[in-house]
């Protein structure tokens, strides 16, 4: 019987019937989403926003209430006697209660910069964990290639073993007809079996490779679930456009503002104040009785000489952000050897597979001619089983080389930035 389908139409293409699809794409965003440090960037968020509501309360008037008793061993006397007059001399005993209200008037803007500063630290923190969630992608590659290999060696082995069968049922005829030998059944009727093992096998190592792969993007997988192989194209970026560079600009960013905020340390502070009191004695020393009084005025603090120590801080800043920029052109080195790897490893699975092409060609039309050959009694099954198996290593050859083309282009997007 004419065979319907080409045994290498049915090995490189063969058609199943599956659920929805799961994509390289779709795995990155569950992973990342699934992550418990994804929640991080919020938190910092609303962590900074309590933070910035601290620092710019600082503008507002400072209210307190103080309270105090004392009881000293001497007070205040004239020492004069008049005549005719009784002076009464404070006790020893005093007490006070005061609510005190304090304005900032001036402080160098201080309060703008540490608010800035603030916000300097919350998005270099926030990048770093954009930098914690790329590093997923990585370890999605992993997970996702693997059980997509696992994939398409089921297939072929489907494949193959649908082949085995029908070989099966042509030397069966033959053998009904006393042109093969009976044993020549019994060679293929093994090779079946063996290729049932191979199915179960393999079908257990995707379950495991599914299972990884779930518990990574947090989505339950089904052993239906057909992984649908990336189709990724490959450009050479202009620029970087790793996570990465970005922190690096954010630090140099925050150790600017530290600068500034140094800046300003030995600049006068200028602030109002106001007392409201009642004791005894009031701020009549000699008045020996409970009494009110109050207090305006206005306080100037200037520490104009500190010998050197912000100068010294901001030169301390300053040799930061020059290691800042080192790191950051380090970085840069060492992710184009990656990218100049990743390349080479675009180009020799390119060049593997344009042999695959040839190799599989062959080995197919082998195969075809040793398929008469074995229908005629002209070879044994043994001999026919050698070029059938050779065929499908080519073939599996072929899907290996395929898969590590598109993980080597996967590599090389994540390691450019995943451009779009």
């Amino acid at each position: 019987m004419k065979q319907v389908f080409l045994l290498i139409s049915i090995m490189l293409s063969l058609n199943t019937v599956a659920q929805k699809p799961l994509g390289l794409e779709e795995c990155y965003i569950l992973a990342e989403k699934a992550h418990p440090i994804s929640r991080q960037s919020d938190l910092l968020g609303e962590k900074s926003t309590y933070e910035q509501s601290e620092i710019k309360k600082n503008a507002l008037p400072q209210l307190s209430l103080n309270g105090k008793a004392t009881w000293q061993s001497e007070v205040i006397q004239i020492p004069l006697k008049i005549p005719g007059t009784t002076i009464n001399y404070p006790n020893k005993d005093q007490y006070q209660a005061t609510l005190d209200l304090e304005q900032l008037i001036y402080n160098g803007n201080s309060i703008a910069k540490r608010s800035a500063l603030k916000e300097a630290e919350t998005l270099s923190e926030q990048q770093q964990v954009e930098i914690t969630l790329y590093g997923l992608k990585n370890r999605v590659n992993q997970y996702f290639f693997n059980a997509l290999l696992l994939q398409e060696q089921t297939d072929l082995l489907e494949a193959k073993h649908k082949q085995l069968e029908a070989r099966m049922g042509e030397v069966a005829s033959a053998v009904k007809f006393g042109t093969v030998l009976s044993s020549e059944k019994s060679v293929l009727q093994a090779e079946v079996l063996l290729t049932r093992q191979d199915i179960i096998r393999v079908k257990k190592d995707k379950e495991t490779a599914l299972s990884q792969l779930s518990a990574l993007i947090s989505t339950e997988i089904d052993s239906a679930v057909r992984l649908q192989k990336p189709d990724l194209s490959v450009a050479q970026p202009k620029d970087l456009q790793r996570p990465e560079l970005k922190f690096y600009d954010l630090k140099n960013e925050e150790l600017t503002q530290r600068q500034k905020l140094l800046g300003i340390e030995n600049y006068p502070r200028l602030s109002g104040f106001a007392q409201a009191g009642y004791g005894n004695p009031g701020l009549n020393m000699l008045n020996n009785s409970f009494d009110d009084f109050y207090i305006l005025g206005a306080r100037l603090k200037w520490s104009f000489f500190d010998w050197g120590r912000t100068r010294d801080k901001k030169q301390a800043l300053e040799i930061s952000k020059e290691m800042m920029v080192t790191e950051k052109e380090t970085f840069v080195l060492n992710n184009n050897i990656e990218m100049q790897q990743a390349l080479n490893e675009i180009d020799k699975y390119s060049a593997l597979l344009e042999a695959d092409q040839e190799i599989v060609v062959l080995r197919h039309s082998i195969v075809v001619s040793s398929q008469s050959q074995l229908k005629n009694g002209a070879i044994t099954a043994s001999e026919y089983l050698t070029e059938f198996n050779k065929l499908y290593s080519a073939g599996i050859n072929q899907k290996l080389h395929e898969l590590q083309l598109e993980l080597a282009k996967a590599n090389y997007r994540i390691v450019q930035g995943c451009p779009d």
